[in-house]
């Protein structure tokens, strides 16, 4: 029975093993309760319907998983993808956040469509493998910017645009406290290290005065005030067109990279170097990114934060069944993940932000012609206070670069045709 609903094998692992593997995913990923309510709430989004719909959404795509693709992966609302429909596109575009939504089905729709008609590849492929590697080390450092602001660590400065904020009392030096609390837990290779690192900063925050908690089980907030909240008169506009292209286009390659890199860890790849039921796992990422944005949140995105359950042995989609258990189970935790205040998931956003730098070592520095364009590629995201603008302006510099410098074997038709949009997107 099991083999045949989670693919599960008794020769390759145990019953107990994967359950151990499906909590440490779920402790892993955990953090992702707190954060994602914080940082949708600031679109002016109800944040107690937030911490419900993250965690349906999340049971409900990591479900899918362990029972259509039957992979040990855990899915959420995806980081860096909530930051860019919070901070950039409500917060920095001024579009309302049902505006946001409505581009975020749009695009859970068509990555269906790509990935059922096999079209998905191509678009990969129109892509130089320099601006892939940029694409996460620049929403690396716009999300740990974005965790700096959220604790007061950074502020405003009408002279310097930026400057240190003061990390001698409050906010700060409780994010500061929980930056060095979390790190060490990481370096001790702590499971749940992220989630821990945000309880402990939570309850330190207790006699500071930064964390005010009204008990800790309760019934889950209604998510009414952020159901199927969508705005049909922009869906032909060329602004949502823009943000659901960046959408689409970041969800894409953090699903891949997830995917190709905790499967290659855990030797799950075949001879031929093929991922087993990789088709299936893309459309239960589109699925749950379309279900995701009725229910009223983010795209919903492989974590790879699912390599810890990997790491601890788990192999088949019972390791994702157990992982989408615990997330039902957190729903009457609501009191308690609703008053973690922004600086105490500051530091999980800038140590993920670390993490997701690590690409960057791919990028070839030492050629220019593929250097230049992909630090442009990560600089203007956190300067520029977006992810598509990154992107944007890291595609159209590698076209240029490259096509100024006689390298054109390098460039493909649809690299062209890409740049041309993304002139078009400036000038229009």
């Amino acid at each position: 029975m099991l083999e045949k609903l989670f693919g599960f094998n008794p020769r390759e692992t145990r019953v107990r093993t994967e359950i151990l593997a499906g909590i440490t995913t779920f402790l892993t990923m955990a953090y992702i309760l707190a954060v994602n309510p914080n940082i949708l709430s600031a679109t002016g989004m109800d944040k107690g319907a937030l911490f419900t719909t993250t965690v349906v959404a999340s049971a409900f795509a990591t479900l899918l998983m362990a029972l259509y693709a039957k992979l040990p992966f855990g899915l959420a609302p995806g980081m860096g993808l909530n930051a860019f429909f919070a901070y950039t596109v409500c917060l920095t575009l001024g579009y309302t956040w049902q505006f946001a939504l409505t581009a975020v089905l749009l695009e859970g729709i068509i990555f269906i469509l790509l990935t059922i008609t096999n079209l998905r590849e191509k678009i990969v492929d129109a892509l130089p493998l320099t601006l892939r590697n940029a694409i996460g080390a620049g929403i690396g450092l716009f999300i740990a910017f974005i965790g700096l602001q959220n604790a007061g660590i950074i502020v405003n400065n009408d002279a310097t645009l930026l400057s240190l904020g003061d990390i001698t009392s409050g906010s700060a030096l409780l994010g500061i406290i929980g930056l060095l609390v979390t790190s060490i837990l990481l370096i001790k290779r702590v499971r749940g290290a992220l989630l821990i690192g945000i309880l402990l900063t939570t309850v330190i925050g207790i006699p500071m005065g930064q964390t005010h908690l009204d008990g800790v089980f309760s019934t889950p907030p209604s998510i009414a005030p952020i159901f199927c909240q969508f705005q049909w008169e922009h869906i032909f506009t060329k602004e949502m067109v823009i943000v659901v292209f960046t959408f689409l286009f970041v969800d894409m390659f953090d699903t891949i990279g997830t995917l190709v890199g905790v499967t290659t860890k855990a030797g799950m790849v075949t001879k031929d170097g093929k991922i087993p039921h990789l088709k299936q796992a893309f459309l239960v990422d589109a699925v749950g990114t379309t279900a995701g944005a009725v229910l009223g949140t983010s795209t919903i995105t492989t974590f790879v934060e699912s390599a810890s359950g990997v790491g601890e042995g788990g192999r088949s989609g019972l390791t994702s069944f157990v992982t989408a258990v615990c997330f039902l189970l957190s729903l009457f935790l609501a009191p308690f993940f609703l008053a973690v205040p922004g600086a105490a998931t500051a530091p999980v956003l800038i140590l993920v932000g670390l993490m997701m730098m690590s690409s960057v070592k791919k990028v070839d520095f030492l050629d220019y012609s593929e250097a230049i364009p992909a630090f442009i590629c990560i600089i203007f995201m956190p300067l520029a206070y977006s992810i598509s603008d990154g992107i944007v302006l890291g595609m159209i510099s590698y076209v240029l670069i490259n096509l100024l410098c006689g390298h054109t074997k390098k460039l493909t038709p649809a690299m062209y045709i890409l740049s041309v949009i993304f002139v078009f997107k400036f000038f229009l």
